[in-house]
């Protein structure tokens, strides 16, 4: 009855002098432990699952990043073609005003040199009917023939030809008929006469020859 009558004051006295050992102890650092990585390890789970939106939205950040660089690469490439094609065709019609000039200022030199050659021909015709008429071994005559000859070369190195006329058939081109006469011996539309000579500059024709064709 001594034993059941004990004072619970007693107990508890008996259960604070329990010895302390390494075991004890091993076990309750390793729960202490435990608790500690169940602590951490659950906010890096929450933030690995908070840190999934940022991901996607990085992500689509870089699309519409890259969407938008190849959109302006497209209108960059569009802007090069366009501004290529211009150039092309500015050269194009550069050359093209270029060759129509030279065209236009070759065809005023040779408009000029007619004009000049044209004006020189009744000279030349001049010449040719008073050497015509010039006594035969007169010195004069002889030295107006010098000049002559001299003067029609000079014409032709720069391009003016006589238009060949007698014995050639009638070209209304380069001749001018104002007579025309039966002749059996010549052949028919062939020049028997020629009454004032054509002249040519450079393939162009300065002055019809004026002749006299055979029907």
């Amino acid at each position: 009855m001594a034993e059941e009558n004990k004072n619970p004051t007693d107990t508890q006295e008996e259960e604070k002098d329990i010895p302390v050992t390494e075991e004890n102890t091993d076990t309750q650092t390793d729960a202490a432990e435990a608790s500690e990585e169940t602590a951490e390890e659950i906010p890096e789970e929450a933030q690995a699952s908070e840190d999934v939106p940022e991901e996607k939205e990085d992500t689509k950040q870089k699309s519409s990043i890259f969407g938008k660089k190849k959109k302006e690469k497209d209108k960059y490439e569009q802007q090069i073609e366009e501004l290529t094609d211009r150039l092309k065709r500015s050269m194009a019609e550069f050359d093209n005003f270029r060759k129509r000039t030279e065209k236009e200022k070759a065809s005023m030199y040779i408009i000029g040199a007619k004009d000049i050659v044209e004006k020189i021909l009744p000279v030349v015709d001049s010449f040719e009917r008073g050497l015509a008429q010039a006594p035969q071994d007169d010195p004069f005559a002889e030295g107006m023939k010098m000049i002559y000859k001299q003067m029609m070369t000079a014409l032709e190195e720069t391009g003016v030809k006589a238009i060949e006329a007698v014995g050639t058939e009638f070209d209304p081109n380069f001749h001018n008929a104002v007579m025309h006469v039966e002749d059996e011996n010549v052949g028919e539309n062939i020049v028997v006469e020629e009454l004032q000579k054509g002249y040519t500059y450079k393939d162009f024709v300065v002055r019809h020859s004026m002749v006299k064709v055979a029907n």
